[in-house]
């Protein structure tokens, strides 16, 4: 039977779920406990140790290790775990290879279907980080969606929600806080609102609350510590660790002691819960103006809100429950496991959206990849009127592989003429696609307030790309892979026709009509500017002969054909170190592949870290297909052809589809690219 996947890749810790015969259940990547630290380590002989492995080995090899890598998504500066660069998206695609490889090796399989959540105030420039990481792990179909909308999806398949029913989420993770709003539709959840966050508050601050009054406590003996001495730094990792201990302690106990074992001190430091929440009460009172401040968004006043669901391990600290209730005066929820609600949702949704994929008809509350709020409506197991613990319906199975699109047909192979007629510049038609490909997340169209774009953003742009008139191909570039292309095709059409049309002259004397057709084709190289229509026009000449016998007949004839100049991959694009072009589209049903042609200057595009495309549709202004902007819905790309979905990956109000050549940081070049109609609109 087969099995769906959800995965919280959290700041802390990552939790995995799966959803078989009916039931969501919580799968143990660890020895002792389910949740494995979200650490990664570098090993000097470069293998990668994830999770419990690489935590047991961070006290006698700090240095090594990388924690807490989710909150740098985002950060141009890489991490240095061993000596060796790494972005963040790189270690959480290593945290993911990890979770996979071990829930495979358990199941006895990979899952049919897999969704991965992701703070609710993410902006698009986070969340196509998260994507490449997705890519990275090799889980490229895997969907996206909020970690409020996770909780709410597994609640709601626990407890009786009828729909209209609203419930605010507050999510007190490990390394962020967020808050939002959502409504239980028919078919599941709606949010309501922006969702508010808190980029840096969680757990691992109130770990270090807990830290610093220890060092206080000890009066300067931290600071006397060599930091170069091995056996200091592994010791002030361990008193880190039984500070983490410690708070969890204080969960259940009123108080609890802190082991201090340093090379200069042994002794212990006693905290209490009242002293432990006198420090951790400033920033949950900004956690509950940031619930105020969702509230707000979605227009809904606290008494309208049927419950407050808690989830994330810190909000099982008592006191978050406590200041929650008596601030909003609504019942709080609390889930006995508040840490796997968000695995155990994200597992359900999985189940959702392949049992959609299976052949059922989308539906309309289903969420796009990559969708951050708004109206975003997510499927949840138990439906309307479910009873509290009735579990979901099982997950469809799989459909068979579909077949792959059939290839675009060569262009007909023309011969040349005794009279020295040369055959059209790249006669061939681009390659066919790949039979399989990968599928691409769309980013978001809009960021929400106070989004992660880098600041700087320009106004919006023109409709269209701005690209200079075409003129002569510099030294040492090709012609343009759009031109060739085009060409071609203009000329087999032309062929066919001709061929079709021509009319056989009657033979005679009893011998079989046979005819021996001669074909030349000559077409213009370049195409000319046309007045202020910012339009070229190609001129296609075929002469076609048709021998009969006692009887010869030449047909001339001359097409012209109009390409926006938008469409041209000019000299001027490929005269840039680095450019890319699009020379074909095809497409089967809302599936569209796009073929490319660029230069990357002895580079390899790379979307990790490296220069790479940026796809987006023609609603788009190129403006805003970077992160130099606020808005804008682009994706993200380093082959050298593109597959993506109408509706998902590409705009629905798109007519063309554009490229152009980003940076590292996803702000992109003007002038690098072009567009290209997108067939059927």
């Amino acid at each position: 039977m087969g099995y769906t996947l959800g995965v919280d890749l959290g700041t802390t810790f990552t939790a995995a779920a799966v959803f078989r015969d009916g039931r969501a259940d919580i799968l143990s990547l660890g020895t002792r406990v389910a949740a494995i630290p979200s650490v990664v380590l570098l090993r000097e002989d470069e293998t990668i140790l994830t999770g419990e492995a690489a935590s047991r080995r961070a006290f006698s090899e700090p240095q090594r290790v990388a924690r807490e890598f989710k909150r740098r998504l985002g950060d141009t500066t890489p991490l240095l775990v061993g000596g060796t660069p790494y972005s963040a998206e790189q270690l959480m695609s290593r945290m993911l290879d990890s979770v996979l490889e071990q829930v495979i090796a358990r199941e006895g399989g990979g899952p049919d279907a897999v969704a991965l959540s992701h703070p609710a105030n993410w902006g698009p420039y986070k969340i196509d980080l998260l994507n490449q990481a997705v890519r990275l792990a090799d889980l490229g179909g895997a969907r996206i969606l909020t970690e409020p909308e996770a909780a709410a999806i597994y609640y709601a398949s626990q407890s009786r929600v009828e729909p209209g029913t609203v419930i605010a989420v507050y999510d007190l993770g490990g390394g962020t806080f967020d808050a939002a709003v959502l409504r239980k539709t028919v078919d599941g959840f709606e949010i309501l609102g922006e969702p508010e966050g808190i980029e840096r508050l969680g757990g691992i601050d109130f770990d270090a609350a807990v830290y610093a009054h220890v060092v206080r406590s000890l009066g300067g003996k931290i600071e006397e510590l060599d930091e170069d001495d091995p056996n200091a730094i592994s010791a002030v990792a361990r008193l880190r660790e039984e500070c983490v201990a410690a708070k969890e302690a204080l969960s259940a106990d009123t108080d609890t002691t802190i082991p201090v074992l340093l090379p200069n001190v042994q002794t212990e430091v006693r905290l209490t819960r009242t002293e432990f929440e006198a420090m951790v009460r400033p920033p949950l009172m900004d956690t509950i103006e940031a619930l105020r401040r969702a509230l707000r968004s979605a227009q809904v006043a606290p008494e309208d809100v049927d419950t407050v669901l808690l989830v994330g391990g810190s909000s099982r600290i008592p006191v978050v429950a406590q200041l929650v209730g008596a601030e909003l005066r609504r019942p709080v929820s609390v889930d006995t496991h508040p840490k796997n609600a968000v695995a155990l949702g994200a597992a359900l949704a999985a189940a959702g959206e392949q049992g959609a994929s299976a052949g059922a008809e989308t539906q309309g509350n289903a969420a796009n990849v990559g969708d951050t709020g708004g109206a975003a409506a997510v499927p949840t197991a138990g439906g309307a009127g479910a009873p509290p613990v009735e579990p979901p319906s099982p997950p469809t199975p799989p459909p068979a592989a579909a077949e792959p699109p059939p290839p675009r047909p060569a262009a007909p192979t023309v011969a040349p003429t005794a009279a020295g007629g040369t055959p059209a510049g790249g006669a061939g038609a681009p390659p066919a696609p790949a039979a399989a490909a990968a599928e691409t997340t769309q980013v978001p169209a809009a960021a929400p307030a106070g989004g992660d774009s880098p600041p700087g953003t320009p106004p919006p742009g023109p409709e269209r790309l701005t690209v200079p008139p075409v003129s002569e191909p510099p030294a040492g570039k090709s012609g343009g892979g759009m031109n060739k292309g085009v060409l071609a095709g203009i000329a087999a059409a032309v062929v066919l026709a001709i061929i079709g049309a021509v009319v056989v002259l009657g033979g005679g004397g009893g011998k079989d009509d046979t005819a021996a057709i001669d074909t030349t084709t000559t077409t213009a190289a370049d195409g000319v500017v046309l007045g202020d229509d910012t339009s070229t026009t190609t001129t296609t000449e075929v002469q076609t002969t048709t021998t009969v016998p006692d009887t010869t007949t030449t047909v001339a004839t001359t097409t012209t054909t109009t390409l926006p100049l938008s469409q041209q991959c000019t000299s001027e694009i490929q005269a840039n170190d680095k450019w890319v072009c699009i020379t074909d589209i095809t497409r089967e049903g809302d599936v569209i592949t796009a073929d490319f042609d660029f230069d990357w200057g002895g580079d390899t595009p790379n979307v990790a870290g490296g220069d790479h495309f940026h796809v987006f549709g023609n609603n788009v202004p190129p403006e805003l297909a970077g992160t130099q902007a606020s808005g804008g819905s682009w994706t993200v790309w380093d082959q050298t052809q593109f597959v993506g979905r109408i509706g998902g990956d590409i705009s629905p109000d798109a007519t063309e589809l554009c490229v152009l050549w980003a940076n590292p940081d996803h702000t992109v070049n003007q002038g690098t690219g072009n567009c290209w109609p997108i067939p059927g609109t």
